[in-house]
């Protein structure tokens, strides 16, 4: 498997992309994702060459943005002043579930972002979704606070504000990467 900067074009195949973890979510009883995510949005992050895909052939088996500022409001000015890149939207696809697709591509961030000086790995992960923290605890994050106050990007009160980072390092994650 390889991963490659997402493109412009890409916006509609990511958007889906995105409709179809909101469903999976929905039948396992989550809100998470049940806004529509504004086009616009992520074709600029897309133009910022922040978004990534993980292809497996032909197909996009999951997805990752990576950016080295967040959303207002989530973490305090002193952690903002230490170097960070933050991993929003880690997306696999239900087809590449179950492979640990989702954990070595946290490993190719964290390397990434080690490689670039950062010393944090950090993310914000949907308050209500208790599973998903559990995952990200897994997978060596350690939770910071949860953040309530303020608004969402794409409207509607915060609803990602469970805050965790785990410290970056290089990793054998085991992809190709044509980044």
């Amino acid at each position: 498997m390889r991963i490659i900067h997402a493109r412009p074009d890409d916006v509609v195949k990511l958007l889906a992309f995105r409709e179809e973890a909101a469903a999976w979510l929905t039948r396992l009883g989550s809100d998470q994702w049940q806004r529509p995510y504004p086009a616009d949005r992520l074709l600029s992050t897309i133009e910022a060459d922040s978004v990534f895909m993980v292809m497996d052939g032909g197909i996009t088996a999951a997805t990752i943005t990576l950016t080295p500022g967040v959303e207002e409001g989530l973490w305090t000015e002193q952690e903002l002043g230490e170097p960070s890149t933050f991993a929003t939207k880690l997306t696999v696809a239900r087809s590449h579930a179950g492979q640990n697709l989702g954990g070595r591509l946290l490993d190719w961030a964290g390397d990434r972002a080690y490689r670039t000086g950062a010393k944090w790995l950090r993310l914000d992960a949907w308050t209500t979704n208790e599973a998903l923290q559990r995952y990200y605890l897994r997978q060596g994050f350690a939770h910071v606070r949860t953040v309530r106050e303020g608004d969402a990007v794409n409207g509607g009160p915060r609803v990602s504000g469970w805050l965790a980072q785990r410290p970056t390092a290089p990793a054998d994650h085991g992809f190709e990467d044509n980044t």
